[in-house]
Formats: structure tokens, C-alpha cells, sequence
């Protein structure tokens, strides 16, 4: 369990160092570009290393619904939308506000979805994510 703690981590990071890097992008070009690059690069690493390690044609698409395919515009949005955002707000205040509706959504959907879990911790968490984000309002950059 610690080591996909420590995967999921890794993943946080990564995900605050490419809106970083996009957020860049973004500042020589446009939102809308950076986000166009990131996919086309993304692409091309993720079509070479599917390639090189196996794996990219392994599975069954045609047997997923359409709306499992709505990943990559929803996902073209939140980089765009996070590239904009980041020369605007910070890195920081970008990153809890993203973990916020990440928070809010994911619980939302545990609840739907009957996910089994501790509802009052997740609570807890977006409560005071939220208390974060309103505490640090007040502060001046």
C-alpha cells in the first residue's frame, strides 16, 4: 500500500510539473497551443514507448462506451484551462484549486458510485482544502 501512496505522489508532482512546463509554453504562445503541443508530444513519446515496450494495440476499444472516449477533450481542457491559469494565480494556487474540484468530484462520484470508503474523512479533506483555499485569499503575492 505505502508504494502506491508513494505512486500517487509521484503522480502529484509530475502533474504540477507539467502545468508548470505548460504554463511556460503558454506565456510564448497561447493556452489553446501549449495544450496543442503537450498532446502531440505526449503522442509521440506515448506511441514510442508503447512501441518500444509493447502494449499500445492490446486491448478492445470497440468495446468501451462512446463516453469513455470524452478523456482526451476533457483532459485537452484541463490543460489548456491549467496552462492559462498558472501565469495568472501561482503555482500553488492553481494546484489547490485543482485538488479542490479533483476533491469535490471524487467524492461526488464515491457517493454515486457506492464506493465503499470513509465518507466523513473525505468530507474532512475537501472541508479543509476548502478552508485553505479561503484562507489564503486574503494574502497578496
Amino acid at each position: 500500500m505505502i508504494w502506491l501512496a508513494g505512486l500517487a505522489i509521484l503522480a502529484g508532482v509530475l502533474v504540477s510539473l507539467s502545468r508548470q512546463i505548460n504554463g511556460r509554453l503558454a506565456l510564448s504562445t497561447s493556452a489553446t497551443e501549449s495544450s496543442l503541443w503537450n498532446h502531440v508530444v505526449g503522442l509521440t513519446f506515448l506511441s514510442f514507448a508503447a512501441l518500444l515496450f509493447g502494449g499500445l494495440f492490446a486491448g478492445q476499444p470497440q468495446a468501451a462506451p462512446w463516453w469513455a472516449f470524452l478523456g482526451g477533450p476533457v483532459g485537452m481542457v484541463f490543460i489548456a484551462a491549467g496552462s492559462w491559469l498558472i501565469s495568472r494565480l501561482g503555482a500553488a494556487q492553481t494546484a489547490i484549486l485543482i485538488i479542490a474540484g479533483q476533491m469535490i468530484s471524487g467524492v461526488a462520484l464515491d457517493i454515486m458510485t457506492g464506493t465503499p470508503g470513509n465518507l466523513w474523512a473525505q468530507v474532512t479533506g475537501v472541508a479543509l482544502i476548502l478552508l485553505g483555499i479561503k484562507s489564503g485569499q486574503g494574502r497578496k503575492s
